[in-house]
């Protein structure tokens, strides 16, 4: 599995590559800004886009989604409970940073056991609500794209609308701390974990 981690925007949220070594079929996951920046790595990689996957609806996550499925041609993917953050700048926060944004619907909604066929790699979606209803998890082999439900040392906020602590920590308990300790997790801000670390070490999930 390849995997190349983009940092964009203000916020400074991780936009990932994932591609398959041998058919260089690929995922976008979280394009929330400097769709150039994107569309330009996919390029000099070889990469072929199959979906564009946003782990939940918020503007540092989907800003770039429209260009760069433009650019792709590739079906725009998100959680059900999710999907009416796209069009409603007040749901997906983009109305307090000065901008309202309205995407493209998504082509397509996922829901929790959902699995995507990328070249030899799957994906199977985990819904981890709590920091949005519809966020979700992505677990390919040992790594998990864990959006904004799970980070290094600190976990998503719950403050937002839709948001709910309780939620959370049941999602990150429940459906990720029972995964491999070595699984590695590839959060949507800040640096790579493990979910071993995670569980021994995160202080907001005792």
């Amino acid at each position: 599995m390849i995997i190349k981690t983009l940092t964009v925007g203000e916020f400074q949220a991780n936009c990932y590559l994932v591609a398959c070594p041998q058919t260089r079929a690929a995922v976008v996951i979280d394009p929330g800004a400097a769709a150039s920046e994107i569309v330009a790595a996919i390029q000099s990689s070889g990469f072929q886009v199959r979906y564009i996957l946003n782990t939940h609806g918020h503007i540092d996550h989907i800003g770039a989604n429209d260009a760069v499925a433009q650019a792709t041609g590739a079906p725009l993917l998100i959680h059900e409970a999710d999907a009416t953050l796209l069009t409603d700048p007040a749901r997906n926060l983009s109305i307090y940073s000065g901008r309202a944004l309205r995407c493209q619907p998504a082509d397509q909604l996922l829901r929790d056991g959902d699995s995507l066929q990328v070249g030899n790699l799957l994906f199977q979606v985990l819904h981890t609500p709590g920091h949005t209803p519809g966020g979700i998890c992505l677990l390919c082999q040992n790594a998990l794209f864990s959006g904004d439900t799970l980070f290094a040392w600190s976990i998503g906020r719950s403050d937002f609308p839709g948001g709910n602590h309780q939620t959370l920590i049941r999602s990150i308990k429940e459906r990720l701390f029972t995964l491999p300790d070595e699984t590695e997790v590839y959060p949507g801000h800040g640096e790579r974990t493990t979910i071993g670390e995670e569980k021994g070490s995160n202080p907001f999930v005792a």
